[in-house]
């Protein structure tokens, strides 16, 4: 499963409060890929909680 960032990301923590394993906010969120397949219940969670819809999941 693929997990990535779009431009629209406004770095407001919404993911990283919900699943710190895999993101982490720089100038915006960035995913630790290596632990996306461990915790894609709440990196789904965390796509749907983004109030831009910058996390795409594929």
């Amino acid at each position: 499963m693929a997990v990535k960032v779009n431009d629209s990301c406004i770095s407001c923590g919404a993911c990283e409060s919900i699943c710190d394993a895999v993101f982490s906010i720089d100038d915006k969120a960035v995913v630790n890929d290596a632990a996306v397949a461990d915790n894609i219940d709440a990196v789904k969670e965390a796509a749907d909680a983004c109030p831009v819809g910058a996390i795409e999941v594929e």
